[in-house]
This record gives C-alpha cells, structure tokens and sequence, in this order.
C-alpha cells in the first residue's frame, strides 16, 4: 500500500494532530485518517488557556482549529473520549480501552505532555487547579471571579501568566518559584529580572526559593505551607510546575524514550521517524534530532506543535523535509508582549546583548555564544521575529556594538 494510500492513524487529537490530518488531505492523501483523543473536544490550541479564555477575552469556540463540519468534509475520523490502551507494533493496531483494535498503516504518536501533580498534603482540597485543557481554564476563569488571594506555584511561562489574569480579576496575588527570580532557568538572571519588574510593578509579591510542604485547609484550601515554617494565604492555589511528555504508549510498544541528551521524550530522528519505519512522533512528546543542534531538543510550545504535524505528515507521504528552525514562543502579560526565537540549553553559559529601552519595556534581547547570535527575545517590538530567526539559523558572527545599535537595521548585522 503507497504512501498515499495507507491508513494513518493519530494518538492524540491535539494541535500536532489537526496538522497532520490537515497537511495530509492537502496533499492529496486518499487513505483513512483517525484521530484517537482522550479529551471529548475536536483539536483546539491551548496558548488561549492561559491567556485569551482565562481573562474572558477570547470564546471557547475560537480555540478550535477547525470547524465541526471539516472533519467530516475531509473524511477525517475523531475517536474523542477514547484512550489507546496499546500499541502492537507487530501486527500494527492500536488497541483501544474498549478492546477494539485499530490498524495502521503509520501511526503518528502525538499524546502531548501532562502537568505534573504537586505532591503534598492538602493536594486534593478544593481551590486547587491547574491549566492544561479547556475545562480547566473555564474553571479557574469562574474561580477568579470571588477569589481575593491566589497562590502560584511555579514560575514559568504558565504561572505568570496565571498571575496577570488573576491581578486583572483583582485579586492578591503571590508567586512561589524553586529559583531566584521566575524564569531565571529559561531566560537567565538579566531577562529574568525584567519580568520580575513587571509582576512586581502591578502589585505581585514575589517569593523566590519557595519550597512547597504543604497546602492548609478543611475542605477547601485556605493557605501554603513553606519549608521556611512561613505560609501564605490563599483561597486559589493555582499549580504550574511544569509538564511531563505522555511517553508510558511509546516505551511500553519498546519505542526509545528518554536517555541522555533526549529531554525524555520518545526519540525521533530529524523527519520524526522512531526506529520502527511505521511510527512516528511529533510536537511535545517528541525528542526530535537537529542536525543545526547536532544534539536532541524537545520543543513545548504551540508552534513546534503546527510544524511537526506538517513536517510528520510529509514524512508519511515520504518527504526527506526537515523543519530545523529555532523554536518559536510568545507571551502576552499585562502591556507587555514578546516574542522567544531561539535554542538556549543554558542561559548562563551565554552573554545578553540588548538594542532599546529595557526600562521601558520595549527592546529586543540577544543571546550571544561567543560571536553567534543563538536566541533573541523582542519586548514589545515586532515585526523583527523573521529577522532574529535569521540571525539565529545563519550561525555567522556578528558585531556586538552594531547589534546593539537600533540604527542598525537587523538585515545589516
């Protein structure tokens, strides 16, 4: 059976999965397309969660990638509500938790990532969230409405976002992060501090080092406990400790998952192949090889997910295509806008080198290895994404000064 022909299946029916379903019908792929998802909703994309929908800005409905009827009109199947018990590679099915079996001609494993549980006691009282699916932003939504004090926990891209919806709704807000400052990990202690600033300015307290032991409270939370003996009260605790990718399907089928240098995810090569010629992995689940690297990187955010569902659907069709760009994120917090282009494994091993107004928010940051532009953040600037990606793909050295210079047109470094 062709390329063209054959039955494809997807384990996940998040964003990656409508991409691959999508590339494909556009390709001219004639054969059967299933999409096997755990949540009852056709694909949507998730940046809103924490954003768009959690401020009340943005409808439900605007989340979805496609409307109802394109499933259908494109003879692609939703499986919503279902889980994949196994897959037997063997004889190429996917066993669903009813027992039926699914075959495949290739399957594309695209079961995202997972949040990870905060593990104390009182994680189960209620006022304790966290924001992964649609319900669970539609939840803390209607939280934010009475809540008057809100704990975070967790200083990542998630958490403060969470933090300006929820001094947006009006409440007290306290962030509680493991580091110094929040995203210190991602961005370094000098970016980092920017958005320290920020959060401080519009009235959130900060408490950086914080050791979770423990939430307070009878039957709905009242507090969190601190290893320091402090606490702080809360009638919201929202938890955004990271995720971990779904890979229990990928390592029980003896797919490779993890080892070093792979981020933990289900190994794949450069066109999102695994070792099996009929497997597939792509978007959050995926740790896809870079030749631009020369090691292994696994991507989260929302624009990995689009690309590798096309760069996964083209390598069914039988593509030697490789998407290798730097990976691509943005955030919106209160005024402040920005977008991330870039690979930075450890922000301290780099030197940052601004053009603009850091003081006044609008800027754009470089991180340099050695002469080598590797990252670039632009802070409400824009328009200049295309130009960092650039910089960043071309490897070549650069002047410091002259990429300092806003006289300097980026095109010119």
């Amino acid at each position: 059976m062709g390329a063209s022909t054959t039955d494809v299946v997807v384990v996940g029916a998040g964003l990656t999965a409508a991409f691959v379903a999508e590339t494909l019908r556009d390709r001219g792929h004639t054969g059967r397309i299933t999409l096997v998802g755990e949540e009852p909703h056709r694909p949507y994309e998730r940046p809103p969660l924490s954003k768009g929908l959690l401020t009340g800005a943005t409808d439900r409905e605007a989340l979805f990638v496609h409307e109802p009827a394109w499933y259908p009109s494109r003879e692609v199947e939703l499986l919503l509500g279902t889980t994949v018990a196994a897959v037997d590679r063997s004889s190429r099915h996917v066993v669903l938790d009813d027992g039926t079996r699914l075959p495949y001609g290739s399957l594309v494993l695209a079961t995202g990532a997972r949040p990870r549980l905060l593990d104390v006691p009182g994680g189960p009282l209620r006022g304790v969230l966290q924001l992964r699916r649609i319900e669970d932003a539609e939840r803390l939504r209607g939280a934010l409405v009475t809540a008057t004090r809100v704990a975070v926990i967790g200083g990542g891209w998630i958490g403060l976002e969470v933090a300006a919806a929820a001094r947006a709704a009006g409440a007290d807000v306290t962030v509680l992060h493991r580091g110094g400052l929040p995203l210190e990990r991602a961005l370094g202690v000098e970016m980092a501090q920017v958005f320290a600033d920020l959060h401080r300015d519009n009235g959130v307290e900060l408490r950086p080092r914080a050791e979770v032991v423990g939430l307070r409270g009878v039957d709905a939370v009242s507090g969190v406990m601190l290893a320091d003996g402090s606490s702080v009260s809360a009638d919201v605790v929202v938890v955004g400790i990271g995720v971990d990718p779904c890979t229990d399907l990928a390592r029980a089928a003896g797919l490779a998952v993890g080892g070093a240098g792979t981020d933990r995810g289900v190994v794949v090569d450069e066109h999102l192949r695994t070792a099996d010629p009929h497997v597939w992995a792509a978007g959050d689940v995926a740790s896809t090889f870079s030749p631009r690297l020369g090691r292994y990187r696994r991507v989260e955010h929302w624009e990995n997910a689009r690309r590798q569902g096309a760069l996964a659907a083209g390598s069914i069709l039988g593509d030697e295509a490789i998407d290798d760009r730097p990976a691509y994120a943005f955030s919106d917090q209160y005024d402040l806008g920005m977008e991330y282009t870039g690979d930075v494994a450890d922000p301290a091993r780099t030197r940052v080198v601004v053009r603009g107004d850091v003081p006044g928010r609008e800027f754009v940051a470089f991180w340099l290895d050695g002469a080598r532009v590797v990252a670039g953040m632009n802070v409400n600037v824009w328009d200049v994404a295309g130009q960092i990606e650039e910089l960043v793909v071309s490897g070549r050295e650069v002047d410091a000064g002259r990429l300092a210079d806003p006289a300097v047109p980026l095109e010119e470094i």
